[in-house]
């Protein structure tokens, strides 16, 4: 089996708003010899405002933003290529990162959205996807010797990819570069299938859903980890359902007796689900949960206590009762459907609807979005007009602003060029960054350059500035 191991640096944290300035991936087999590797560094788009703190976390000054050759649109299409190519070559590839399925993984799918490409590489066509930071807090929490790591101010392990390199002899001497962030989670990666090889052999099976509720439905139960408060939890659990909205498995914690919920009526059910601490616990089946035997979780003293014995029999009871079951399915249904109620009357932009707009794309804009992506960009625009999916219409035409901006007719670019420039000069509480808000960051991280007397990122901060005013002069007076 053949892993990709990649990572983006970004403007900011934002994957809908923001956007990748650096890819870093390695192409490496079974044994972590790397086998071959992409590094690419793009321009800022048209119409992203950088966080001033993201450049200076991950060392982009304006002059590397302005001086690369490579457009965004090109460095995502490079990436691509180079990802299927891997893909084809290596049979049940997984792509792997660190915290890349709640960061770099949502910024691939939604840049790829907005490129008009399948968000659905990484996990579609065989390939798979983990997460070694997931690996990493289970790692500690079974195996606590197994990996060195900083104690934070309460007393929780801190897993930052750049502090607990350092300590476990991982060289990192380039932290926040995409390719020395790779080349550490590679060490990362290494060390728990040496020293935590059960862990390692155990995320294995859980790299994609289908896998994932495989082993759910066929264990009797398990013991399962969530991460939350600075902490890995760990829990026992016993299938229940399928969520009705969502499809992810549903279990049962075993710390508490199934029958103790068995006679009660719904209204009543209902609200022992809401309460804390949890009696219900959901297996996120498309984010590589690390899923263990039962004998893992009885080392912790809540789950000693019952022993084994009991928590078999209360997993047997579960199993049994499909009407308990059913009701659980039955709440969760209407509280998917109170939620999505409340959420379509939110007032969404085009880039939000990733997940919400639905895929069913009618026909013609399917053929149009295929024939785009073929075509030279002076053909594009026609294109573009083919596609009755507005949000796809609308992002074919902003790749042509940013890409051929003068193969555009004048009424469209401005129009184009206006709905930016209301977007960045816009001095509201706005979900992206904006001129305004760059400001105000900049004048916070000068205050406090200058009591720690960093001259460097001072002298950055200045560079930002000057670079934040050569964006709002382009924009002032659309």
């Amino acid at each position: 089996m053949n892993y990709v191991i990649f990572d983006f640096e970004t403007t900011g944290r934002s994957s809908t708003w923001d956007q990748i300035i650096q890819v870093g991936a390695v192409l490496v087999n079974d044994t972590f010899n790397i086998l071959d590797r992409l590094e690419l560094r793009c321009s800022l788009k048209d119409g992203v405002i950088p966080s001033p703190e993201a450049l200076l976390i991950n060392k982009t000054s304006p002059k590397m933003l302005k001086q690369t050759n490579l457009s965004h649109y090109g460095m995502v299409q490079q990436m691509k290529e180079k990802f299927e190519q891997w893909s084809k070559n290596s049979p049940g590839l997984a792509f792997l990162g660190y915290n890349s399925i709640s960061f770099d993984e949502e910024f691939l799918r939604k840049t790829f959205f907005k490129s008009l490409f399948d968000i659905y590489l990484t996990n579609t066509n065989g390939n798979k996807r983990g997460d070694i930071l997931g690996l990493v807090r289970s790692a500690h929490l079974y195996y606590p010797d197994c990996i060195k790591t900083p104690i934070s101010e309460k007393n929780n392990a801190i897993f930052k990819l750049d502090q607990i390199a350092e300590m476990n002899n991982i060289q990192h001497d380039n932290a926040h570069d995409a390719m020395g962030d790779v080349i550490a989670t590679l060490g990362m990666a290494k060390i728990i299938s040496e020293k935590a090889p059960n862990v390692w052999k155990s995320s294995l099976m859980t790299m994609s859903k289908q896998e994932v509720m495989d082993l759910v439905r066929k264990e009797k139960l398990f013991c399962m980890n969530e991460y939350f408060y600075g902490k890995a939890r760990p829990f026992v659990v016993s299938y229940v359902c399928d969520h009705p909205s969502y499809v992810w498995p549903v279990c049962l914690d075993l710390k508490n007796h199934p029958e103790d919920y068995f006679n009660m009526d719904n209204a009543s059910l209902k609200e022992a689900m809401k309460k804390s601490p949890k009696i219900m616990r959901n297996v996120k089946h498309n984010k590589h949960p690390i899923i263990m035997n039962a004998s893992y979780g009885i080392k912790f003293d809540v789950y000693k206590e019952i022993g084994m014995q009991k928590l078999i029999e209360r997993a047997e009871m579960l199993k049994a009762n499909k009407d308990f079951s059913n009701r659980v399915s039955t709440i969760l249904l209407e509280e998917a459907q109170e939620k999505q109620e409340l959420d379509s009357q939110l007032d969404i932009e085009a880039e939000e609807t990733i997940y919400t707009g639905g895929f069913n794309l009618d026909d013609k804009t399917k053929s149009a979005v295929k024939e785009f992506q073929n075509a030279e960009w002076k053909e594009r625009l026609y294109i573009a007009d083919k596609m009755k999916d507005e949000r796809y219409n609308y992002f074919a035409k902003k790749l042509i602003y940013e890409e051929a901006p003068d193969l555009l007719p004048k009424d469209l670019y401005n129009e184009i060029h206006r709905k930016i420039a209301k977007r960045i000069l816009s001095s509201a509480d706005e979900k992206w960054m904006t001129i305004p808000r760059a400001y105000t960051e900049l004048d916070t991280l000068r205050v406090k350059y200058e009591e720690k007397g960093d001259n460097e990122r001072l002298a950055m901060t200045n560079d930002i500035n000057n670079f934040l005013e050569e964006i709002e002069k382009k924009y002032k007076y659309a």
